[in-house]
């Protein structure tokens, strides 16, 4: 009865995490976003997830429809600040294609803000800025990365105090 017990239980979590794995996403970035306005919907990402201070990091950006559709062709640029006082920027240009990458570097650790200006954005010709907050590396970064590590530690041990020593206990001894 024990075995029939066990079986139904692995059955039903096999069956029942089918649609988790059929769905499955990569999980979103850490310093990543995505904000709408108007008819367009602008998503940003650094690429590594934390960006270290005085090494080079990809800025990537996508533009799509509020349909989730990539935009063929948009018209683009972008302002970058730290302390409210803009530090770099990206010139107005022509993209094809919905995906804009632009390498930067991060002198100082803290929020940097990115304005992404897209021109001729609405029917009237108005620029629409989309705004976002990047984080680099901090002490914060370190922490967090501790922490999940040592919470999945800590229920692995957990889960091995309680399993093993009856999976121990049941062995018979020759």
């Amino acid at each position: 009865m024990k075995h029939i017990l066990k079986v139904f239980i692995l059955v039903f979590f096999i069956f029942s995490g089918v649609p988790i794995i059929s769905d499955a996403h990569a999980h979103s970035l850490f310093n990543s976003s995505e904000e709408t306005l108007g008819d367009y919907r602008v998503q940003i990402a650094t690429l590594p997830e934390f960006p270290q201070i005085g090494e080079k990091s990809e800025i990537l950006i996508r533009v799509t429809d509020t349909d989730y559709s990539e935009v063929e062709r948009f018209t683009m640029g972008m302002r970058v600040f730290f302390n409210e006082e803009q530090i770099d920027a990206v010139r107005q240009q022509s993209i094809n294609g919905a995906h804009f990458t632009t390498d930067f570097v991060f002198y100082d650790s803290g929020n940097h803000i990115f304005r992404v200006d897209l021109y001729d954005a609405t029917d009237n010709g108005e620029t629409l800025t989309f705004t976002f907050n990047i984080s680099t590396q901090s002490p914060f970064g370190y922490i967090f990365i501790s922490a999940i590590a040592a919470g999945g530690i800590i229920f692995a041990g957990v889960i091995g105090i309680i399993f093993i020593p009856k999976l121990i206990k049941r062995k018979p001894k020759f």
